[in-house]
């Protein structure tokens, strides 16, 4: 892939695409940290309150995923990106604002987060349906990988710096900061050298049949199904797999909260080694079977969790600590290689004029399921327990990998 890493590093206005998705990304990040920080101790929310702000950011996928979608396909999506960036910048700037006047509170900041999420949804599904136009396809895959080992950084290091601006600025300042990262990130963006045209529209063609040419298209497509398929489940199982252990950890073993931080970092740094990878992967093995063996590699790594922490004791011994910090070295490796492989693919066989569709709805379910993980992984931990809570998160990973590869997505690859 070293050719590959040479010739992207030509291609006019990436290098300002991959330089604002890096900044967004680790905006995003501090804010992670930031927001939570806010609700808790600034405003002083109960817990039903920050769950109500937390869904005030994830509603807009399940709400607007599809309206979206379709929308995106009908516009340019470099300008729909720029104006969704500066949205979301004025949506965070707000949020500082209000508290220096006295006027925040939480519904206030709740409602500013909610249009922010619906900001979000439209700049997802811009910038992964403009990507494709900047890029030629035979370089998506080097691209995705790029913009991915981005990501994974910010995941690594954005959360102990927005704790430290944070601790240092206190949290609606570093807000503020996140605020601008959206506006740096306009900028680069209308920096990007692309030729776009305006999407040709048939005469009397509705929203409701572009929603729908979308969705045949996503799960009527031989290959895309079994991937869109896998990658919900793979959602589901992940988000509740994730509220499972943060109670398994914090709770049942004890563990101080700079190990599970330490943890959850492990998992971050793994992540870029394997986006690192992941282009030499799909390029030897094809895309589809780099995304199956890593969907393979998530039950195997929960099942270990599970099997590690049955009937441990408190304090949790050195041997199951150690497990569960590479359960999720394996965790991460597997995301890094799998995500540019199946962000590459699904942008290569999808045509342009359907990539904001394609794009909307599988992040509208995604997201929905995610949630309906957490709350669900949370809930049946309350009724049944960790070790039949962690069971259930691996039989759904391994049900994911099963889908993948009992389809045509074996065959598969970026071209």
């Amino acid at each position: 892939m070293g050719d590959d890493e040479a010739t992207l590093r030509r291609v006019p206005g990436f290098r300002s695409y991959w330089s604002a998705a890096t900044v967004s990304s680790f905006g995003s990040a501090v804010s992670a940290v930031a927001v939570p920080v806010l609700v808790v101790t600034v405003l002083r929310a109960t817990s039903f309150e920050v769950g109500s702000v937390n869904a005030a950011q994830s509603l807009p996928y399940a709400l607007f995923g599809l309206i979206v979608g379709a929308y995106v396909d009908r516009f340019r999506r470099k300008p729909l990106l720029i104006w969704a960036s500066v949205g979301r910048g004025v949506c965070l700037g707000a949020i500082p604002v209000l508290w220096l006047t006295g006027f925040l509170d939480l519904w206030v900041t709740a409602a500013a987060l909610f249009v922010f999420g619906i900001l979000s949804v439209v700049g997802f599904a811009a910038t992964q349906s403009l990507l494709p136009r900047i890029v030629p396809r035979p370089l998506l895959l080097a691209a995705n990988a790029r913009v991915d080992q981005s990501d994974a950084a910010a995941q690594t290091v954005g959360p102990a710096l927005g704790g430290v601006l944070v601790s240092i600025m206190t949290a609606p300042v570093a807000i503020a900061l996140d605020s601008v990262s959206y506006f740096v990130d306009a900028g680069l963006i209308a920096r990007v050298r692309v030729v776009e045209q305006n999407p040709a529209r048939l005469p009397g063609t509705r929203l409701r049949s572009d929603i729908v040419d979308g969705l045949r298209w996503t799960y009527g497509h031989a290959t895309l199904a079994p991937l869109a398929l896998s990658t919900h489940l793979w959602f589901l199982a992940n988000a509740a797999g994730l509220t499972v252990f943060a109670t398994l950890a914090l709770r049942t073993l004890a563990l101080p909260p700079s190990v599970y931080g330490a943890i959850i970092a492990v998992s971050g740094v793994a992540m870029l080694v394997g986006a690192t990878a992941a282009p030499r992967l799909g390029t030897r093995f094809g895309a589809g079977q780099t995304i199956i063996a890593a969907r393979t590699a998530y039950p195997v790594a929960w099942a270990a969790i599970m099997l590690a922490t049955l009937g441990v004791s408190v304090p949790a011994p050195p041997a199951t600590v150690l497990v569960l910090f590479v359960a999720f070295a394996v965790h991460g490796v597997a995301a890094g290689c799998e995500n540019a492989n199946e962000m590459s693919l699904r942008q290569t066989v999808t045509p342009d004029a359907l990539l904001g569709r394609m794009n909307g709805t599988m992040r509208s379910a995604n997201r929905t399921l995610a949630a309906a993980g957490a709350v669900g992984g949370g809930a049946f931990m309350t009724v049944a327990g960790p070790g039949p809570a962690l069971l259930a998160v691996t039989l759904v990973f391994a049900a994911a990998a099963m889908v993948a590869a009992c389809s045509p997505l074996r065959k598969a690859a970026v071209r």
